[in-house]
């Protein structure tokens, strides 16, 4: 478990550091608000999500690699009664994660009270590395029961939640940076991932557009589903990022971790 956790953290890491230097050097967009002050505002949310977190694990100590080691020992999930490979099964967790994610976040986006915490995310004015990891810690909390619940039903092997997880939250830091790819790297890329300009899209303010491209990890779910847009109807440059109604408010902690509460 604790190596589980040294594991992810040091990928999380080494992956913030390297995309948020490649921003520097290779930036797709202008940033409209100063740098500072939202990345202080993100990263403290991330740390109030870590806090959160760990304050789950003292009550409820199996998150979801734990859930995965005890359906494991009591033998209960599908994958723990079929016996297959173990190649096919860590394949398949990972691919059935991946769409539950998908499908979460779909309906955060459909279910009133849950995009309540979920714009919390998409009131970032500008899309950059932290904002991969700018979520309301009551969003946060949500997701991880769903992810502890699916694991025992699902019964995969605690390798591959941490697969997936590692898999996740690279994916996210990287299609959140502000990163400009060749054009042909991006057309390859988003046949199988999601990148940086698959997923601005999503974070556009037009409905249409941000009512799509749910992905984080894999691209795959929005062809299926039919939710995938290509590009910005206004382009990448002249795009306008964020929520319609917003001002400069969300670079503030106390406002963003009180936005689900307010009337907008």
């Amino acid at each position: 478990m604790e190596q589980d956790v040294i594991i992810r953290l040091g990928v999380f890491l080494g992956l913030f550091l390297v995309f948020a230097t490649a921003e520097r050097f290779a930036p797709r967009r202008k940033l409209r608000t100063p740098r500072p002050g939202r990345w202080l505002t993100n990263l403290s949310i991330t740390v109030l999500n870590t806090l959160t977190l760990r304050a789950m694990a003292f009550g409820f100590p199996l998150l979801a690699v734990g859930a995965a080691i005890d359906a494991g020992r009591m033998g209960s999930g599908l994958f723990n009664s079929l016996n297959w490979p173990g190649w096919i099964e860590v394949t398949l967790s990972v691919l059935i994660l991946d769409f539950a994610i998908w499908a979460q976040h779909l309906v955060t986006h459909k279910v009133p009270i849950l995009w309540r915490l979920h714009r919390v995310h998409h009131a970032d004015r500008d899309m950059d590395v932290t904002t991969a990891v700018r979520f309301h810690p009551v969003e946060i909390a949500l997701s991880m029961g769903l992810k502890i619940a699916l694991v025992y039903l699902l019964g995969p092997s605690a390798l591959a939640v941490v697969l997936f997880e590692i898999l996740l939250n690279g994916t996210a830091l990287f299609n959140h940076s502000n990163i400009r790819l060749p054009a042909p790297v991006d057309a390859v890329l988003r046949r199988f991932l999601v990148t940086p300009d698959m997923h601005r899209v999503h974070h556009s303010v037009l409905r249409q557009e941000h009512d799509s491209n749910y992905g984080f990890a894999l691209s795959i779910w929005d062809r299926l589903m039919g939710t995938y847009v290509a590009q910005p109807r206004a382009g990448h440059d002249d795009m306008t990022v964020g929520l319609e109604w917003q001002d400069d408010r969300p670079t503030k902690l106390g406002w963003s971790l009180a936005l689900p509460f307010r009337r907008k």
